[in-house]
């Protein structure tokens, strides 16, 4: 609850009790290694926020390939956004990638939410600001910069989650097998 607290203290300003309210729209999770919180073709119910934790979406491929598109870990945000807004089936699943506490909130409780603490807009508005700005550049880095380029990149922005996270799903987000990873790892040792 405090790690909430002062995620939401960085871009908004509440009370105490208006913490309490707003907190209350939402419920707690205990997930497992591996465990699935959404499938490809559910109705995608929830967003999740990660108190403790990884998770991942990553879609299925042509050729039966898992390829991770985001991770979140302690005070990111998850979903399948559009799937969430639309109230649709989604095209991505959620994993969690290590043992895991989440609070979630579904799309009617979130609505609830938004009419009694209009503050919350500007919250969530800020948030996919940043995911969005983001976003933009990880498709610049794709188009500018060679894979080794790209690792190494991502490397010395966030060491601690090269550390962090399997390998294999750190190929599977950068877009690299695992193969690969290892032979630019062991070129980048030598």
């Amino acid at each position: 609850m405090e790690t909430f607290k002062a995620h939401l203290d960085k871009f908004i300003t509440v009370s105490e009790e208006e913490f309490t309210s707003i907190f209350s729209f939402f419920q707690v999770l205990e997930v497992k290694k591996k465990e699935n919180l959404m499938q490809e073709g559910d109705l995608c119910k929830f967003k999740y926020f990660v108190l403790k934790g990884c998770l991942r979406k990553f879609f299925i491929n042509e050729k039966g390939v898992e390829q991770t598109t985001e991770f979140a870990i302690e005070n990111w945000w998850l979903a399948d956004n559009f799937a969430f807004e639309q109230r649709e089936k989604s095209k991505f699943n959620i994993q969690a990638v290590e043992k895991a506490t989440v609070m979630m909130i579904d799309f009617q409780s979130q609505e609830l939410l938004l009419e009694k603490h209009p503050i919350m807009e500007r919250y969530f508005r800020m948030i996919y600001q940043r995911a969005y700005s983001a976003a933009e550049k990880r498709i610049r880095y794709l188009y500018e910069m060679n894979k080794e380029e790209y690792y190494i990149h991502f490397s010395t922005l966030y060491p601690w989650f090269i550390q962090r996270i399997p390998q294999y799903l750190l190929a599977s987000f950068l877009g690299f097998t695992p193969e690969y990873l290892s032979e630019i790892r062991a070129k980048l040792r030598s």
